[in-house]
């Protein structure tokens, strides 16, 4: 019974009314009306979400209100299990059982049906669950639930909050913001989903705190945010028990890579310019998400995963700078002391609105850089916090390390974690040289929105198991590097 439930939840939804499509004409004329309105039935759906939303006078719906918490916690930390086993998970050999190896090129075994090899997972016919089927499964799809509330009001935020000149004047016409409030509407859809296969205790919306302040830095943040949003799935996905939960978050992570690059085209980045999307264990998604929730609903299920402390990056590019390099060297081209803050619009020598090949960087397509946001053997400079932070909704979560003292630098990029020595300064402060490192041929490993870290160990690990490397990580952030 519960799987018929779901069945129907998943695939039924309430259809709505639209205007019916123009008939053709043989010739391509402006339509002087596109129909009556569709006389579908519909109904209402009541919201699921632990806040309210209010239309405004231009159409677009928002919460309430927007800030920071106020209050005292009531509960602090991540949800501990019953009891922890181990400080940490150690490197294990091979699997035994990884031998299969195909020197013929045809099917080896007997296959079970006509056209179906021997192998995979689920393929027994057995009828499919669309529930999550551990605790790992529950806390990785409870997180992506927090992720996926956080863009529902996100995308709806700046809608409502600029106007249509600050839009035009930032190069996004209506149907940019048609486009921005449909990818709102996917959320709808994404929480749902993973609402349903959560169950009774999944995560309800919360109330967030922004730091944009122009059209801009919106759009740049959720560049940002969408980044860490798809690359905290990849990791973790086909770590999941429930094969049939990773099939549809698989469904919805692939429409969330859409928005991502649409969100780097309207920042006038380029859409893509690694060969790999790079996956990120649970922690670092968090770790990126987490300051930006403000408050959540009364006995909101809370999350198992670490608050790591954060990496500033005081010369990270400023994407709206026509010359990156010109960047400031002391942090102060970033809206705030957040970890995935956007770049300060509001600049002398932006790009914004500069037609010039190479150098401008308003919404296109696609566009090519005469400079580069980064290179190898830039400077980086940083400065990171210590363990103790309060953060994440109603500041009841707090930041962690067991690591040692920083002595390098990660870069988690496309199918690589590559290092770098970090030289360190004075109290928490220290910089490191880019490096060069190529994935095949000359694709550089280092580009686009990616995670840094300092560690106190250069571990080697690939992108199954860079879990492994949490316990070693001092602090985090998050590098513009194209």
């Amino acid at each position: 019974m519960a799987n018929s439930l779901f069945a129907a939840a998943l695939l039924l939804s309430p259809v709505l009314g639209a205007p019916a499509p123009a008939p053709q004409a043989p010739e391509v004329t402006a339509p002087a009306s596109f129909g009556p309105d569709s006389q579908i039935s519909a109904s209402v759906q009541p919201s699921t979400s632990g806040y309210r939303v209010e239309v405004l006078v231009n159409g677009y719906t928002s919460a309430t209100y927007h800030g920071p918490y106020t209050g005292t916690p009531t509960t602090v930390g991540a949800v501990p299990g019953p009891t922890t086993i181990a400080a940490s998970i150690p490197a294990q050999p091979l699997n035994p059982t990884a031998t299969y190896y195909n020197t013929e090129g045809v099917p080896l075994n007997p296959m079970p049906a006509p056209f179906t090899p021997a192998g995979g997972l689920g393929t027994n016919g057995s009828l499919p669950r669309y529930m999550v089927n551990s605790d790992f499964d529950f806390e990785s799809i409870a997180l992506g639930l927090y992720q996926e509330w956080i863009e529902l009001d996100l995308f709806h935020d700046g809608l409502v909050r600029f106007t249509d000149e600050e839009f035009t004047a930032a190069g996004l016409g209506p149907e940019a913001r048609s486009l921005i409030e449909f990818m709102a509407d996917q959320e709808t859809g994404h929480s749902t989903l993973l609402t349903n296969m959560l169950g009774e205790r999944a995560p309800k919306q919360c109330v967030y705190n922004y730091p944009y302040t122009t059209v801009r830095e919106w759009v740049d943040f959720m560049q940002r945010l969408t980044r860490f949003g798809e690359s905290g799935v990849w990791g973790f996905i086909n770590h999941l028990d429930s094969r049939e939960v990773g099939q549809l978050l698989a469904q919805s992570i692939a429409t969330e890579a859409r928005q991502q690059q649409i969100f780097r085209q309207m920042s006038g980045l380029t859409p893509m310019n690694v060969w790999f999307e790079n996956g990120w264990p649970q922690s670092w998604s968090w770790t990126m998400l987490a300051p930006y929730i403000s408050y959540c609903p009364e006995n909101t299920t809370r999350l198992a995963w670490q608050n790591f402390p954060t990496l500033h990056i005081l010369n990270n590019a400023n994407i709206n700078r026509y010359s990156p390099n010109d960047t400031a060297q002391d942090g102060s081209e970033t809206v705030g002391r957040r970890i995935a803050d956007p770049s300060v619009s509001n600049i002398t020598g932006s790009c914004e609105n500069l037609n010039v090949t190479g150098y401008g960087c308003g919404p296109a397509i696609a566009h090519n850089k005469s400079e580069p946001l980064s290179f190898p053997g830039k400077k980086v400079l940083f400065e990171w916090e210590g363990p103790g932070s309060a953060v994440g909704p109603n500041n009841s979560y707090v930041t962690s390390t067991s690591a040692g003292a920083p002595k390098f630098v990660g870069w988690s990029q496309q199918l690589n974690l590559t290092y770098s020595p970090l030289t360190v300064t004075g109290n928490n402060s220290g910089y490191t040289y880019q490096p060069e490192g190529f994935v095949y041929d000359n694709e550089g490993i280092i580009n686009g929105t990616m995670a840094v870290m300092l560690t106190d160990l250069d571990l080697y690990v690939t992108p199954f198991n860079t879990s492994l490397l949490n316990p070693h990580i001092v602090a985090l952030g998050l590098y513009q590097a194209g």
